[in-house]
Order: C-alpha cells, then structure tokens, then sequence
C-alpha cells in the first residue's frame, strides 16, 4: 500500500520533532505550554463526566490534581515545599500566593493534596475556557467579575460563610495580574477585606521566581521552584481601618521570603555550575 502524503507528512514530522525540541528554543518553548494545556484539557473532558455527580464540591479537585501532577515532571518542573503544617491544618482560612504564570496551576496541584479542601478565586473570562472552566466551576471554583469590585467582594463574602463551615481554605492571588519579575508587586485589597470581614486568618504563600521562565526569549527550561507557607496571620478582632496595615504586613513577609528563596536557588545555580 503507498502511503497517503497525511502519513509522509506525519512521519517526517515525528522523525524531525526530537530534533526541533533540542535545538530551538523557541519550539521548545510553544511545545511545552501546548503540551501543558493538552493534557490538562483533556484531563477536563476525562473528569467531567465523574464530577458531574458532586459539582460545586471542592474535593473535585484532588482528582484534578492527581492527574495533572505528572506534567510538571514532563516539563522538568520541581516543586518543593516548606511550612507544609501551616497548609495541612484544617481551617477556614484566605490563602494569598504571589502570582507569575499559568505555572502556578501546576504548583497548586501539586498542594491540594497537602491542603485537601481549597478552593479558588478566579476571574469569569476563564469560566468560557471550554472543557477547562467547565471543569473549574464543577470543582468549586468562585468566578468574579474583576471590574466590579463590590460585586466580587459580595460574591467572596457570601461563600465565605460556607467555607468557614466547611473549613475550606480561599485561595487568591492579591496582584491580580501575573508578574515575573522576581519581586511582589502591590496587593489589591479584596483578599485583606474577606479575611477580616469574616475574621479567618490570612495564610501567606510564596512561590520562588521562575528563573527558568521568560516569555520574551520563549524560554522554558527544567526548573526547581520552593513553595514556602507562612504562619498564619490573624484577623480577629481587626476591622476596615486595618486593611492597609495587614496588606503591608502581609507584602513584607512574603517579600522578605521571595528573596530569601531566590537568593537560595542562585547560589545552587552558581555552585552547580561551578561543579560541572
């Protein structure tokens, strides 16, 4: 039988794809997000039909994670964890993370199974990210609209009063928008004002810089990165005139952290490659 050109094509493009991946950057680049996306869609479409029977139940997203966890090793991503007792504990709590890239999803999968109930604030654009944001709202996720600000904060305030109950963790990310640039950059207040409204504490995470990232080189190379839960910080007792003062707390010690991991991982970096 001859070969239709489909199959030539094919063929030559896996015979060619090694050679691509180990030479240009820029492939690698664009092929490992395509890689990281495929599968968690497709991860999205096997779990649906499972989740189907318990939506809204934050649970849902251990199977997600149990699934998802394997990318990161094919992207040669390691995570590594401090202050696992702080995120291990069951408690109603606001989890707010520095954020730097779609990568963070990968980080969280791999400590949901540490945080067991948590869920996420997320922006309603990625709710229409079909299978994914299907996905997303079966698993618990909270959508807000981040142009209305009173809007989102009554919506985070109503579910609040489940979490407490249930003791699930909040997750947010409090610079709204992503950042690598190796630094926290200004907090917005949501995140400050549901934890003392509803005086749960404030659960600081920080994800080391991804050094191995850059979006203007399309780089992605293989990568440690430290995750560092802080002590809790408390709200009981604080009101709205505290808001700022906990903001700046909050910023300084996650701050303080990031550059004290950074600064851990470029000297492995140096050390490493003075060995080699």
């Amino acid at each position: 039988m001859v070969p239709s050109c489909f199959e030539v094509i094919l063929v030559a493009f896996i015979l060619v794809l090694p050679f691509l991946y180990e030479t240009n950057r820029t492939f690698r680049y664009y092929f490992k997000f395509l890689t990281y996306y495929g599968i968690v869609m497709a991860n999205a479409v096997l779990l649906i039909p499972i989740m189907i029977f318990r939506p809204g139940n934050v649970k849902n997203l251990l199977l997600a994670s149990s699934l998802c966890q394997p990318v990161s090793t094919l992207l040669g991503l390691h995570w590594e964890l401090r202050g696992r007792e702080h995120l291990e504990k069951e408690q109603a709590c606001v989890i707010v993370a520095n954020h730097q890239s779609s990568l963070d999803i990968l980080g969280m999968f791999h400590l949901w199974p540490v945080m067991e109930k948590c869920t996420v604030v997320a922006k309603k654009e990625i709710f229409y990210a079909w299978p994914f944001g299907l996905a997303a709202w079966l698993c618990g996720l909270i959508f807000i609209d981040r142009m209305n600000t009173e809007k989102a904060r009554s919506i985070i305030s109503s579910a609040m009063e489940r979490l407490k109950t249930e003791k699930i963790k909040l997750w947010i990310f409090p610079e709204g928008t992503r950042h690598n640039t190796g630094e926290i950059h200004p907090f917005k207040k949501g995140a400050f004002y549901v934890a003392i409204n509803s005086q749960v504490p404030i659960l600081p995470v920080v994800f080391s810089s991804y050094y191995f990232l850059s979006t203007p080189e399309k780089r992605l190379d293989s990568g440690r990165v430290i995750v560092t839960t802080l002590p809790p910080i408390p709200t009981i007792g604080l009101g709205k005139e505290d808001i700022e003062a906990l903001m700046e707390k909050t910023k300084k010690e996650m701050s303080d952290v990031l550059n004290a991991t950074n600064r851990e991982l470029q000297l492995s970096l140096t050390s490493s490659k003075r060995v080699q």
